[in-house]
């Protein structure tokens, strides 16, 4: 596929992303787009779907071929998707993440940072931590310091 419809489909992908609109997303990964292609900001769409809470686009990035564990570098939003959902405490994007294999203790700022637990507990959701409990995140682990 060209570059230039490739940066095309991503624009769009990331467009229908934040938007919530499942189909287009499901339409545009059907027509090539990259479910990995970050945008300007070097944010991934998996990210944006996690942050958002958007359960049905998450599988449907992840299924297409996005890692459950990129970090994200984008201003504003950087971290994992699992961070990012565990963080505003949508469970049903914890499960989805979880579900494709996403890493309960994975730390951001490539492992210096909080985990998903670590947000969970700070959000306070209690149902969200202990959901990443029950998928093997270690409670008693702590972030490093400056963090």
């Amino acid at each position: 596929m060209k570059r230039r419809q490739q940066k095309k489909l991503s624009r769009h992908l990331f467009e229908a992303t934040v938007t919530a609109d499942a189909s287009r997303v499901k339409a545009l990964l059907r027509a090539g787009a990259d479910p990995e292609r970050e945008d300007s900001d070097a944010t991934t769409p998996l990210y944006l779907a996690s942050v958002q809470g958007e359960a049905e686009i998450t599988r449907l990035l992840m299924e297409a071929g996005a890692s459950s564990d990129t970090e994200s570098r984008g201003a504003g939003s950087e971290g994992t998707p699992l961070c990012a959902a565990a963080c505003w405490g949508h469970r049903e994007t914890v499960r989805e993440l979880l579900a494709h294999g996403a890493d309960a203790n994975l730390r951001e700022d490539h492992g210096t940072g909080w985990s998903p637990l670590d947000w969970a507990n700070n959000g306070p959701h209690p149902e969200t931590a202990e959901l990443l409990i029950t998928a093997g995140a270690n409670p008693t682990r702590r972030p490093s310091s400056g963090s």
